[in-house]
Formats: C-alpha cells, sequence, structure tokens
C-alpha cells in the first residue's frame, strides 16, 4: 500500500491546483463589466497599452524607446543609456531620467528596473485598475498563475505514477488498478486545462478581460495597417525591435570579470 503514499500527494495537488483555478476564473468574471463596457474606451494611450500588454518594465522600454528615437536619450549598443535631454515632457519621462541618475548615465538593465518601481508607474497601475482594465495587486492569483499550477500538477502526476508503479503492491492489487487511480487526477487537470484554454484563454497578469478586449480592440482598429514601430514594441516588448543597435542596446550583458 505504499503507492497510497504517492496517490494522495497526486491529489492534492490536483484539487487544489483546479480549485485555485476555478478561484481565479470567478474572481476575473467578478471584475469584468462585460463587453458593452470597455467599448468606448478604445483611445489608451502608448503607457497604457504597454502595460496591459507587458507590465511595468514594458513601459520602462516604451518611454527609453520613445525619447531615443526623439534623440532626447541616446542608449547605446554597449547596453548604456545616456540622458541628452534632462526635461522630461511627463512623469513617466522624468521617473526613467531619475532612474539613470545624477550622473546622466547608466547601464540600461538596472535603469528598465528602477523605472519600473517608480511612483508614476504605480499611479498609472492605479488609474488602469480603477477603470477596470488592470487587474488589481490584492485580487489573489492571476488566471495565468493558476494555470501554471494546473500545468505543475498535470506533470507531477504522471512522476508520481511510475513512481508507484515501481513500488512493490499487495497480490490482491494490480498494476493496472493502480495506474487508474493516477489516472483521475491526471485527467482532472487536462480538462481544468482544456476548459482555461477556451473560456480565458489568453492569460494575461496585467490586463483584465475587459483590458485584453480593448487591445485586441487597438489591434483591429486599422485593418492592414503595421503599427507603428513604438506601438509594436507596446504591445509585443522589445523583440518587436527591428533595428540591430537599439536590439544590441537592450540585449546587451556585461562579459564575466576576468583577471
Amino acid at each position: 500500500m505504499f503507492w497510497l503514499l504517492l496517490l494522495l500527494p497526486a491529489w492534492a495537488f490536483t484539487a487544489t491546483a483546479c480549485v485555485r483555478l476555478c478561484l481565479a476564473a470567478m474572481r476575473a468574471a467578478a471584475l469584468d463589466p462585460g463587453p458593452g463596457a470597455a467599448a468606448g474606451d478604445l483611445d489608451l494611450t502608448l503607457y497604457e497599452a504597454a502595460f496591459l500588454s507587458g507590465g511595468p518594465q514594458r513601459v520602462a522600454d516604451v518611454t527609453l524607446l520613445s525619447m531615443a528615437r526623439q534623440r532626447r536619450l541616446h542608449l547605446a549598443h554597449t547596453g548604456w543609456a545616456t540622458v541628452v535631454d534632462p526635461l522630461g515632457r511627463d512623469e513617466i519621462e522624468r521617473s526613467v531620467i531619475g532612474a539613470i541618475g545624477p550622473d546622466g548615465q547608466s547601464r540600461i538593465a538596472p535603469v528598465r528596473i528602477r523605472a519600473a518601481r517608480t511612483d508614476a508607474v504605480r499611479r498609472l497601475a492605479d488609474r488602469l485598475v480603477r477603470s477596470g482594465l488592470a487587474v488589481p495587486d490584492a485580487a489573489g492569483p492571476t488566471i495565468g498563475a493558476a494555470v501554471r499550477q494546473v500545468r505543475a500538477a498535470a506533470l507531477a502526476v504522471p512522476v508520481l505514477a511510475v513512481a508507484a508503479l515501481l513500488l512493490p503492491v499487495q497480490a490482491d492489487t494490480s498494476r493496472l488498478m493502480v495506474g487508474l487511480w493516477f489516472l483521475l487526477p491526471f485527467t482532472l487537470s487536462l480538462s481544468c486545462l482544456a476548459i482555461a484554454r477556451f473560456e480565458v484563454h489568453p492569460y494575461s497578469p496585467w490586463a483584465s478581460p475587459a483590458g485584453q478586449r480593448v487591445l485586441g480592440a487597438l489591434l483591429r482598429r486599422r485593418p492592414g495597417a503595421e503599427p507603428s514601430f513604438l506601438t509594436s514594441v507596446a504591445l509585443r516588448g522589445i523583440r518587436a525591435i527591428g533595428e540591430p543597435e537599439l536590439r544590441a542596446a537592450f540585449a546587451h550583458r556585461d562579459a564575466p570579470h576576468r583577471e
């Protein structure tokens, strides 16, 4: 009966993950005002679109690139940011300049992290939460996090099942029956993933269901037209950067120090 010691955690892990996914979906549904409520809120700013698509760091990335395109900030391919114009045009730009520091020059990687944690970005997030477009921090685990837990359960159950089948079993217990007991939590986890895929996909840690609809409407507003460079970065992240030097600036990492 040692296999029961493995079956119990398999059931516990699966049941906990599935319940968390159901609760996260219920919370998201409770926060969703419905398709009609966001129909007129299509005029997202660049910062708002960036936050809903990729969170605070995406806002910092878009701001850095926007200032660089206007030649008010220099982003070197070696991974350094240098302030050219120290006067920010809005509070997000001023927060980025402040994150670079008083010397007017800093590595890009720490600037992205510091700028994402500024009060200006938090106020932007609060405005989006109040409008129902962003997921509040206190709302509990997001659907995406809950889905990852169910996926982990779906992977853990077969591992526990194999371990149980390798253990000795009593003469009156067949290995087929042991495998069937583990098949039940595995089937439950796969069923929850399938339902979540059809009902609540895509899973966003930042945008609420209403926010995801607004982002989708933003992509469909100009059929056949390519979005601008900054809009592409806001929606897709730095992988949308096509310019080699700018891409190198964000991808650069310091080489290990050698004596």
